[in-house]
């Protein structure tokens, strides 16, 4: 791979204080648990020395808040950005997190296409306000490294397109786990050469699974 001229990193939020497992999406209120902050903390210690210029961030709280161990490391101000909010979902609200109770009679209907998906913001659409999403950082990053903090589903969307691979895939196999970077890497004319994942918050994903969050 020829040697990267500008990275775009995108930062998962971290974990979410739910425990009542709803599917919160868009839903305000649902803010990082203590853990959360502890991924996010880790997240920019990752980051510390990197030559970060750009930082983007969801407008949801929680991805606002796991950027601001970044503002604080780098001094930068935080741009918001609706292009990189979290898909949209039908299950909005619905005590479905973690895939508990979808095969309920009444939900079946939701999830009579998984290739669209049926539920929610097609794959299509999500791409197609990532990418522009991650072009403008790189372009605002020149020679230099962004991070726009987002969401699992939308940053799996981005790195799928990255990679030429399909759009439609199964849930639980996405490598996106909770304050992971997923990097995109271009060269000096600016062209796509490749795509990294790292885990900073690793040793707190163990706990992440036996506590109530998401």
């Amino acid at each position: 791979m020829p040697t990267p001229h500008t990275r775009v990193h995108l930062l998962r939020h971290g974990e979410v204080f739910n425990p009542e497992k709803i599917l919160y999406g868009r839903l305000p209120g649902f803010l990082l648990s203590e853990l959360g902050h502890r991924m996010a903390a880790m997240a920019a210690e990752a980051l510390a020395g990197h030559d970060i210029v750009h930082l983007v961030s969801s407008p949801l709280e929680r991805a606002q808040q796991t950027a601001q161990p970044l503002v604080e490391l780098t001094g930068l101000g935080l741009t918001l950005d609706d292009r990189v909010i979290e898909a949209s979902n039908l299950f909005e609200g619905r005590a479905v997190a973690g895939g508990q109770g979808l095969l309920r009679l009444q939900h079946l209907p939701l999830a009579r296409n998984p290739f669209r998906p049926s539920w929610g913001e097609p794959y299509t659409e999500i791409r197609d306000r990532m990418i522009p999403a991650i072009l403008a950082a790189r372009d605002a990053a020149t020679g230099h490294e962004a991070v726009i903090v987002s969401h699992q589903l939308p940053i799996w969307t981005a790195r799928m397109s990255a990679e030429r691979r399909p759009l439609w895939h199964d849930p639980r196999r996405r490598e996106c786990s909770l304050a992971s970077l997923t990097t995109i890497l271009f060269d000096e004319a600016g062209t796509l050469i490749g795509t990294e994942y790292t885990e900073p918050a690793a040793p707190l994903l163990p706990i992440a699974s036996k506590v109530a969050g998401a």
